[in-house]
């Protein structure tokens, strides 16, 4: 007999639809980049709902969204929750997905930055679903910049 669908809190981003089934006693979740149900956790619920606002609200094209793609770090395999690739495929943002009630603090923001380190991207998203951050990135003088507003896409690349 399949648990109770899990509950998920209402986030701080748009409502949206999704394809959600129970199987195997676990709730999932259709998953529209990686095109396969995955477990729904709360993580992954601010995951989709996140990557439906990209793609709904900021215009970013489902093609150049990518969800848990590898890195290499320090000798260590990583994986981003979102990576947003630009025209020419190049990596412009990276999405750090908490549950909403993990407190998004000074950890979450060096765990993005570790990242970054590896990808190079002039944008960092840093959110549980109740609080988003987004930071851009100055290489050249070497510092950063928290802003108002996620950028759309065509301002990303």
């Amino acid at each position: 007999m399949p648990k109770e669908r899990m509950i998920m809190v209402r986030l701080n981003l748009p409502d949206y639809d999704f394809r959600i089934r129970d199987s195997k006693g676990h709730t999932e979740i259709f998953d529209d980049i990686r095109l396969k149900y995955v477990v729904l956790t709360p993580e992954e619920w601010v995951r989709q709902n996140f990557i439906r606002y990209l793609l709904n609200e900021k215009n970013v094209p489902l093609m150049m969204m990518g969800v848990e793609k590898a890195l290499s770090l320090n000798s260590l395999t990583k994986r981003t929750d979102i990576l947003i690739f630009g025209s020419k495929g190049q990596p412009v943002m990276i999405v750090e997905c908490k549950a909403p009630e993990v407190k998004i603090d000074q950890k979450v923001f060096e765990q993005i930055s570790r990242y970054n380190l590896a990808l190079r991207v002039s944008y960092l998203i840093v959110t549980n679903g109740l609080v988003h951050y987004c930071a851009k990135i100055d290489f050249i003088g070497n510092s950063f910049a928290f802003l108002e507003e996620i950028p759309d896409y065509k301002s990303m690349i």
